[in-house]
């Protein structure tokens, strides 16, 4: 039986008064990285904590990790590991999966892949499964740095107040004998219902995914738990985007959180009130089943409550005879005029929107910008 690989852990005492941000789940979006610093304000007296799954599913992964490596050598910046970094560390060391395996994923990812963006740039032909032993070695050959940053990433980081991890920990103490895969990838961590003494700040799984009824992308604090999970959707959702959380200091609870999506904004002029009873549609449970279909809209209903929405159609995705959507509510959201609402998509039925992170349908006028 293969052996595992065990959690490596780096403990930190962040200098007194030093400001600590906190970002996961970049996947390869440099303008949306590059957006939400502008708006913490980063500075390079900052410590700057990456929480893992910096790379892969967008198109500028090789760039966003060459700006952090930047970062890194003018500044104090810590980057874990991610799941998805690990996938291309694995690759390297030619395990966990096999060449078909990866092969697999490489096809799947396509430009979005950090290996094939590497690949691209060093002018290394990938065709085929049989290419994969050749691409190890011209990479590591022409990408030196990059590996080595990426192979110096800790799964754990640790000050004397917090916690930071990819997916999750079971606990706090004993950290350097947990399975290190199963810190970076822990599915639905707050449901496991884990109590911490530190704070514990993780990514993975995105926060709307927790909400049954109401979907929200900001940072979601238990505080009965002690956990803080950051994930805000960003490349995975259209209306994801990425959290920046901001702590004043080590040992602080003034948590705030600043954000970056790319989207447009407006100013709602007609006044709202919110939906009572609403459906969040998401991964996981969306399997649906079509009604009626329109020009735009089709009126499905949830599988699993029964309940009934309209989708829009491009949504909607259809494999081995199953009807499954990307995530949809039927939320309106609470509008005043003068409100500015981030617009999402605009339809002939409404606008979906968000307001401070909270995505749902706006059905009033909007200003245009």
């Amino acid at each position: 039986m293969a052996t595992r690989d065990r959690a490596v852990v780096r403990r930190l005492t962040p200098a007194p008064g030093q400001r600590l941000l906190a970002i996961s789940d970049i996947h390869g979006n440099l303008p949306f990285l590059r957006g939400v610093l502008d708006k913490a304000d980063y500075r390079r007296e900052d410590l700057l904590v990456v929480v893992g799954d910096m790379l892969e599913k967008g198109r500028e992964s090789l760039a966003t990790l060459r700006y952090l490596m930047d970062l890194s050598r003018r500044g104090q910046v810590v980057c874990l590991r991610g799941n998805c970094d690990q996938i291309d560390l694995d690759f390297m060391d030619a395990k966990r999966w096999s060449d078909g395996q990866y092969w697999t994923v490489l096809r799947a990812w396509g430009e979005r892949s950090t290996l094939l963006q590497m690949a691209a740039e060093a002018g290394i032909p990938v065709r085929g499964v049989e290419d994969l032993p050749g691409l190890r070695r011209g990479l590591e050959s022409a990408f030196p740095e990059e590996w080595a940053f990426l192979r110096a990433m800790p799964h754990i980081l640790l000050t004397p107040h917090l916690l930071f991890v990819h997916g999750g920990v079971p606990r706090e103490e004993g950290l350097e004998e947990l399975d290190a895969h199963r810190c970076m990838k822990n599915d639905n961590f707050l449901g496991q219902q884990v109590h911490f003494r530190r704070w514990c700040v993780v990514g993975h799984w995105p926060v709307t995914l927790y909400a049954p009824d109401i979907p929200c992308a900001r940072p979601l604090i238990r505080e009965d738990l002690r956990v803080i999970s950051i994930d805000g959707g960003c490349v995975l959702k259209a209306d994801g985007q990425l959290n920046c959380l901001i702590i004043p200091q080590d040992g602080s609870e003034e948590f705030t959180y600043r954000a970056y999506d790319g989207l447009p904004q407006a100013t709602a002029l007609d006044p709202q009130p919110p939906s009572r009873d609403s459906l969040n549609v998401r991964f996981g449970d969306c399997g649906v089943e079509v009604l009626r279909r329109e020009a735009c809209f089709s009126l499905c209903r949830h599988r699993r409550t029964g309940r009934t929405l309209w989708i829009l159609n491009d949504y909607l995705r259809q494999r081995d005879g199953e009807v499954t959507c990307e995530d949809s509510t039927d939320y309106r959201l609470p509008v005043s005029p003068g409100d500015r609402l981030t617009v999402v998509r605009r339809t002939p039925w409404g606008t979906l929107a968000k307001k401070d992170g909270v995505t749902g349908w706006y059905r009033g006028r909007l200003t245009e910008d």
